[in-house]
């Protein structure tokens, strides 16, 4: 059974290197190449005009080429992964695959160049040669010591980041894991021992970064395959070694473990007995990472260390020591300010993000990719993990800083907030659009009951309301079930302490509010038992009467259900006063910018006049997110031409928005491609309203509208924000059951932001 679940697991991992195309890289165009003009700029004779300007300012290599963000991963193939020596050319897949790391963790392009180069200083040549081409160097697979020789000779020679990441990166990694177990331990780095067994490139490393951190030399004890490294042993040293000689007449690790507070091994399996761990300190710290076996199995240490702290490299054991945590980040941040080396303080600086990170609230995306695992701060989650997509952010920004304060950056940030900002929008693609929003809601404190206040999204869309606005988040749910969902979250929120609940089951407040519902509703066929019933068991029902009764002062809900069940609660109680629900209207963040779409959920088959008010109330949302709308009316006709159901019904809206002659870029009716193509729709109807490409599409029903939103979010890529309730005067909005909890906080901040602000 094993065999056949290795051969097959074999195959899968040769298929996905082999199909649909070899390997895991491709080289794409950033600019047009569609005709004569587009060429001449791109090659002959426009390109000169690039060439003579980085001749006469060698930094213009950044501003007219992409150097500023690539970055060349080289090795000679003599230390792969578990595979040792296995040559330049079988090391490829494993440079490809770090390449692909760079782009998607930082989006820094990235080319893995293998060299047929085994000695160290011809290799180290060939490394300094690249040094136009590339921002930065990142050295990878190089056995030791000529990994050593090959980047001091790099550092010394070339004028960009040269870092060799088996060293440094692992060290870095480990020095953010050990800074979070002694926290957990309640000890000091000035005070630990540490035991080091291995000695190679990233065990070396991870020692001088502990020095760094403040072990203490004297207190470090290197044991390789012949034993502890001791002052006078000459049998397989180097001065790298030799620099942590202990003067000690013991010979093994089985003599120096002894009271050991910090066990770290880049050795290989089975090094660290379970008898060694009984000999360590009182709860040991065990940093078992070789590959694919660790030193000691994390259950065999627990055998007898019940309260050891454990980090291994494998991803199915906790506190995984990966890489993937630190070299995208360190790079992304060096690359900003054109450091010219990455040097011990912006090193630091990636240590202390990295540790910074685990203590804090895990983020939502990050639980969602490792759902199952526990991410709550403590012995088993001591550094984030690689899918957290606060690591860009904090990390790279921290990187940056150091790079600046320690004077080795040649285009410094002015606004480091806004470069931080600027990295997260990369993760979190609403971040940017959704700013002018977060900053009209910060203009007031509104009170947001949730109606599925159990849902663990919920949880912790709650969670970052408290930390990321001035909002109150008021959850509808069982107190016990909330408490125990954000317990198993790793959330430090709890009800009552952090916000308000109202409890279905019993509530002071349920007389009042079944009372409230039944007066509302007395005359449309609901009784007092009927209200007693939905005042206990309808949770929407339950969040519109608050609003109503104003004690709270929007709602949201939808995380689960029909869109159109919620939506007649929300008739129900707070449709009144003028207020109406006039359309769903959904924002789908692309690649290119945001698209507003309408009405996805609200009217199955809108009247004239229902359109032209959803077109009013689009224009007025739109302008929300500091984006000037140009609103195109969409159909299967276009401007007439075909005398559809459709086409006539868009054309009676075109008449009574243009008597109402709104302050808005509107037109229609028109197809889609029309709308967006501005080119194509000067040559079908020339003198066109709209001014390039609509950035707002309002279809003439939700079938159409709802399909053009889920064929964006799903073959595009698009990210939505919403939908968001038109017409209610921010008193409700209903999500769908695809939204995340960044969503849901994205929703919370519209409905935190007062009327004024947008009406």
């Amino acid at each position: 059974m094993n065999d056949r679940r290795q051969d097959s697991a074999r195959q899968s991992a040769l298929d996905y290197h082999e199909f649909p195309r070899p390997g895991k890289l491709e080289i794409r165009a950033t600019k047009p190449l569609a005709n004569g003009r587009d060429l001449s700029r791109a090659y002959s004779p426009g390109v000169a005009e690039a060439c003579l300007e980085i001749k006469a300012d060698p930094a213009n290599a950044s501003r007219y080429t992409s150097r500023g963000n690539l970055v060349a991963v080289v090795s000679n193939g003599t230390a792969v992964l578990g595979l040792g020596n296995i040559g330049a050319a079988a090391s490829k897949p494993v440079m490809e695959g770090k390449a692909v790391l760079f782009k998607k963790f930082a989006n820094i392009d990235c080319f893995d160049i293998e060299v047929n180069e085994s000695d160290p200083e011809k290799l180290a040549e060939i490394v300094c040669s690249l040094e136009p081409t590339f921002g930065a160097i990142n050295l990878e697979d190089i056995k030791a010591p000529d990994c050593f020789i090959v980047e001091k000779l790099c550092r010394e020679r070339m004028n960009i980041p040269v870092f060799h990441d088996d060293q440094h990166g692992t060290a870095i990694v480990v020095g953010a894991a050990a800074t979070n177990a002694l926290r957990v331990a309640g000890k000091t780095f000035t005070d630990i021992k540490v035991v080091s067994t291995g000695g190679g490139a990233a065990g070396i490393a991870c020692l001088d970064m502990l020095l760094k951190l403040g072990v203490k030399r004297e207190n470090v004890w290197l044991c390789d395959i012949n034993g502890l490294v001791y002052e006078g042993r000459v049998e397989d040293m180097n001065p790298q070694k030799a620099a942590y000689a202990q003067a000690s007449d013991l010979r093994t690790l089985d003599e120096v473990i002894e009271g050991t507070d910090l066990f770290l091994g880049l050795s290989g399996p089975g090094v660290l007995t379970p008898e060694m761990v009984q000999k360590m300190g009182k709860q040991p710290i065990i940093f078992a990472l070789a590959n694919p076996t660790p030193e000691i199995l994390p259950e065999d240490a627990r055998a007898v260390a019940p309260d050891a702290i454990i980090a291994t490299g494998r991803s199915d054991f906790p506190n995984q020591v990966n890489n993937v945590l630190c070299f995208p980040f360190i790079f992304r941040g060096a690359l900003d300010v054109g450091a010219t080396t990455i040097n011990d303080e912006m090193e630091i600086a990636c240590v202390e993000g990295i540790a910074a990170l685990a203590r804090a609230t895990t983020a939502a995306e990050a639980a969602a990719a490792y759902r199952g695992e526990t991410l709550t701060f403590g012995p088993d989650y001591l550094i984030p993990k690689p899918f957290d997509p606060r690591l860009i952010g904090v990390v790279s920004s921290a990187v940056a800083r150091a790079a600046m304060e320690s004077g080795v950056a040649t285009r410094p940030i002015e606004d480091l907030d806004t470069y931080k900002r600027k990295l997260d929008s990369s993760v979190f693609r609403s971040a940017l659009i959704m700013r002018p929003v977060f900053e009209a809601a910060a203009t007031a404190t509104r009170r947001i009951v949730f109606a599925e206040g159990e849902d663990e999204r919920v949880l912790r869309a709650a969670n970052a309301m408290l930390e990321e606005t001035t909002d109150v988040p008021i959850l509808i749910g069982r107190p016990e079930v909330i408490s125990m969902r954000a317990e198993r979250a790793g959330l430090p929120i709890r009800p009552e302490r952090d916000f308000e609940i109202v409890n279905p089951e019993n509530d002071p407040r349920y007389r009042d509010y079944w009372e409230t519902y039944h007066h509302l509703m007395a005359r449309r066929g609901v009784s007092p038992d009927i209200a007693r019933a939905i005042m206990r068991t309808n949770t929407t029902a339950i969040g519109a009467v608050m609003v109503h009764r104003e004690e709270a002062d929007s709602m949201i809900c939808g995380t689960f259900g029909q869109y159109s069940w919620h939506l007649q609660y929300i008739r129900q109680v707070l449709a009144r006063d003028g207020l109406q629900p006039v359309g769903a209207l959904s924002m789908i963040i692309l690649e290119d910018g945001p698209l507003f779409i309408a009405d996805t959920q609200c009217h199955n088959d809108p009247t004239p006049q229902q359109v032209a008010e959803t077109v009013i109330g689009a224009a007025r949302h739109v302008r929300r997110f500091g984006v000037t709308p140009r609103i195109a009316l969409c159909s299967h006709s276009q401007f007439g031409n075909l005398d559809s159901y459709t086409g006539r019904k868009m054309r009676a809206a075109m008449e009574l928005l243009d008597a109402r002659k709104p302050d808005f870029m509107y037109d229609g009716e028109m197809h889609v491609d029309a709308a967006l193509d501005p080119a194509l729709r000067e040559r079908i109807f020339p003198g066109s309203r709209l001014e390039g490409a609509a950035n707002t599409v309002i279809f003439p029903g939700t079938d159409a509208a709802s399909g053009v939103r889920n064929a964006l979010k799903m073959c595009a890529n698009g990210l939505e924000v919403g939908p968001i309730l038109m017409g209610m005067g921010n008193r409700a909005h209903i999500v769908t059951p695809s939204i995340t909890p960044r969503g849901l906080l994205n929703m919370s901040v519209l409905a935190g932001t007062p009327v004024a602000h947008y009406s």
